[in-house]
């Protein structure tokens, strides 16, 4: 916003410099006639006094008269010319011979030299001084007073607009965070009142239809979990019933069940994270300890697989305040899908610099096209290769690391590892 107005301020100001300087002179160009009849009628009875008293003296005198009446009219300077030897054009030469007086024309029409002949040969300039440095620099601090006059004005009749487009702003900030109750409250006397109006009920409208999903999702899967439990617990009562030729079919039923329970989960945890207040368990931690201490459950795992796997720490790594479970998890999920595709490196590495830490997972397999590196991120977004549940689990992982990042602060991409594979890249604030 302040950009707008000062924008706004220059080129207002440079319009008004621009009409000072051309305006007067377009003006004095259009009533020329008017301007030296104007500044001849001013200047008449000066030039009747000068010219008199030059004909009062005789011809050889009148160096001595000019220099004379020089000092008189100071700061007015007096001079004698020789019509042929000055600067006249055919007008003022015409007018000079005919006995009338002319004038030329400085800034804002007033006259900077006054011409009264006194013979056929001889004429007497009136020439009317510049302004001093000090009345010049007067009348530029009028100009800069006036500017100054302007801006205040212009504050003025922004600061309104400002107020509210900062409260209108501060609003769209807190519905982003979540905060979907919250409203802009501007008066529909507001020069934006209308825009507001138009704004809250767009926020009324999708807090209510995310209300709505949220709670139908909650509901459904609340009551899903509730037959897939007796399911379960049913299936596996019946695994002594059953002959030993059934028992395997019996066991991959189990095993469907039990799927459909964690998608079922999975929906609950992406959908608790779409709820403000989620993240408020805060805990410093040092982020080395924190990474070993998830690297721990999937240690034997990668050790029984034949991945070779290491962490590459930067010295003087600082503290980090984050929600530990939310955040473990996040890592956890990028750990398990390196895992899922490397071909036998994993690699994680921990920087930081003056305003962030860095945690990345990289690994040394296919790699994630270019074209698909965002869409990755969407919930039940699969990769083509990863169509397979076996491999390609439910899609909710990478959108669920993303959202509990982000809900912190920080950012998390993915991009090509230097290892060939993907690199998976968290960035997180520095505590103060």
């Amino acid at each position: 916003m302040l950009k707008i107005v000062v924008r706004l301020y220059l080129i207002t100001i440079s319009a008004y410099a621009g009409a000072m300087y051309f305006v007067p002179d377009l003006i004095v160009q259009a009533f020329h006639g008017r301007y030296i009849a104007y500044n001849l009628e001013q200047a008449r009875g000066v030039q009747r006094l000068v010219v008199k008293q030059f004909e009062q003296s005789p011809k050889a005198q009148w160096p001595a008269v000019a220099e004379v009446l020089s000092k008189d009219f100071a700061p007015l300077r007096i001079e004698l010319r020789r019509q042929l030897e000055s600067d006249l054009d055919a007008d003022e030469r015409g007018r000079l011979q005919s006995g009338q007086y002319v004038v030329r024309l400085g800034d804002w029409g007033y006259y900077e030299t006054a011409l009264a002949p006194l013979d056929s040969e001889w004429m007497v300039a009136l020439i009317n001084p510049p302004e001093p440095y000090d009345i010049n620099m007067l009348s530029w601090t009028i100009m800069v007073l006036i500017g100054a006059a302007l801006l205040a004005c212009l504050l003025f009749w922004v600061w309104p607009h400002w107020r509210d487009l900062q409260r209108l702003k501060a609003t769209a900030q807190l519905l982003g965070q979540g905060q979907l109750s919250e409203r802009t409250l501007i008066s529909p006397r507001s020069n934006i009142g209308a825009l507001a109006k138009v704004f809250d009920t767009m926020a009324d409208d999708l807090e209510q239809l995310l209300t709505q999903q949220r709670e139908l999702l909650n509901a459904v899967s609340h009551e899903l979990r509730t037959p897939l439990t007796r399911l379960d617990f049913g299936l596996v009562l019946l695994y002594d019933e059953l002959p030993p030729a059934s028992r395997k079919r019996l066991l991959q039923l189990v095993g469907h069940v039990r799927e459909l329970d964690a998608l079922v989960l999975e929906l609950l945890s992406y959908n608790r994270l779409q709820t403000p207040g989620q993240m408020g368990e805060r805990v410093e931690v040092g982020l080395l300890e924190f990474v070993d201490s998830i690297l721990g459950s999937f240690a034997e795992e990668l050790d029984g697989r034949g991945i070779t796997w290491e962490v590459r720490a930067e010295s003087d790594l600082p503290r980090l305040i984050l929600d530990p479970r939310l955040t473990a998890r996040a890592v956890q999920n990028l750990v398990r899908n390196a895992m899922r595709y490397c071909d036998e490196r994993l690699v994680l590495r921990l920087s930081h610099d003056e305003h962030s830490c860095v945690l990345t997972v990289e690994d040394d397999g296919i790699g994630i096209p270019q074209e698909e590196r965002e869409q990755i991120f969407q919930p039940f977004y699969r990769l083509d290769r990863s169509r397979d549940r076996a491999t390609g689990g439910f899609g909710l992982g990478l959108a669920i690391s993303r959202r509990v990042i982000e809900g912190q602060g920080g950012t998390l991409t993915v991009g090509q590892s230097a290892l060939g594979g993907a690199q998976f890249k968290i960035q997180l604030p520095r505590g103060r």
